[in-house]
């Protein structure tokens, strides 16, 4: 499998990795970075969106890590090859405009590619534990920083192994702990929430709306999308809620997240099915987004507003809708 991705680039290449940057993607790019050290004249790290998220900005400031924000006036012409990881190009609008020669990714495969290399594998955990076997392969022992990157990255997108874990995974984990810059590890991870946070906590808990086991709650426009992780995986925690679906305007957007508790549930599939033809949705069984452009949502729905929103997500979403 190295040799194949190795063979998509050249010496003189100018790489660009992109990335929705959530940790285990920022590790993945970080881990592609290094595999391709040396092996082509540049490699950058081009981010979609800009990191607010708190563990994420702390992360990023205590490893010093090299991220570029890509913007409209960027020109992208520059690189001579694209390389996407902890993603598909069906994920994102600007994903779909460029053409990739390499995706390694570990989200479920819903829309062909033409990538001449695709390493897609919806089994693991992560896309970190995915690169840590190229790094193994290419015999690169990760330095301090990249390991307690993927270790952080591991740990986000298992959910500390709660969620669909396989051995690949832990191994991974047992490979980078004794690398990793645990100090560094334990601020990033304490770093949650800020005081402003916490009224869309309250908003959450005042406009809930619970159907059977599932709760939901429109947040209105929010500052970022990462809250709506936060809200969702707070009102998880809740007794005999199975499913956590919040939703929240964001730079122009619907912005839907789902979590559940994973047991013979696919919240991936769900967010298709309701959203994929007007937007960009996907995910795991137990974790999925969608991301639909408030343009298209006023064709199905006509009048945007919040009332309309709230009741269109819980109609979409609804397993009880006849």
């Amino acid at each position: 499998m190295l040799e194949s991705f190795y063979a998509q680039f050249s010496s003189k290449d100018q790489v660009l990795v992109t990335i929705d940057p959530d940790p285990d993607a920022i590790a993945s790019a970080l881990a592609v970075r290094r595999l391709l050290w040396r092996k082509v004249q540049s490699t950058t790290v081009g981010m979609i969106r800009p990191i607010r998220r708190l563990n994420n900005v702390t992360m990023v400031r205590l490893l010093k890590l090299p991220l570029t924000l890509l913007t409209k006036k960027m020109d992208l012409s520059t690189f001579d090859k694209f390389v996407l990881v902890d993603a598909q190009p069906v994920h994102n609008e600007l994903f779909q405009k460029l053409s990739y020669s390499a995706i390694i990714d570990h989200h479920p495969t819903t829309h062909p590619s033409d990538a001449p290399f695709m390493d897609v594998r919806p089994d693991y955990g992560s896309t970190s534990t995915i690169l840590i076997s190229y790094l193994r392969a290419a015999k690169i022992k990760p330095s301090a920083t990249l390991a307690t990157a993927l270790l952080y990255g591991i740990k986000t997108d298992t959910r500390n192994f709660e969620r669909h874990t396989l051995v690949e995974d832990i191994e991974a984990f047992r490979t980078l702990y004794p690398l990793a810059n645990h100090s560094a590890l334990r601020k990033i991870e304490i770093s949650d929430l800020s005081l402003e946070d916490l009224k869309f906590f309250q908003k959450a808990v005042e406009r809930r709306h619970v159907s059977r086991d599932r709760i939901y709650a429109h947040l209105d426009e929010v500052p970022l999308a990462d809250i709506l992780v936060e809200v969702a995986e707070f009102f998880l925690k809740i007794h005999d809620i199975s499913w956590s679906i919040i939703s929240g305007i964001y730079d122009e957007a619907l912005i839907v997240v789902i979590r559940n508790d994973g047991y013979r549930k696919d919240a991936g599939k769900v967010v298709r099915e309701a959203f994929g033809s007007i937007g960009c949705a996907g995910g795991h069984a137990s974790m999925a987004r969608a991301e639909i452009p408030l343009e298209n949502l006023s064709l199905v729905m006509g009048k945007v507003n919040p009332s309309s929103v709230e009741k269109f997500v819980r109609k979409k979403l609804s397993p009880y809708k006849k």
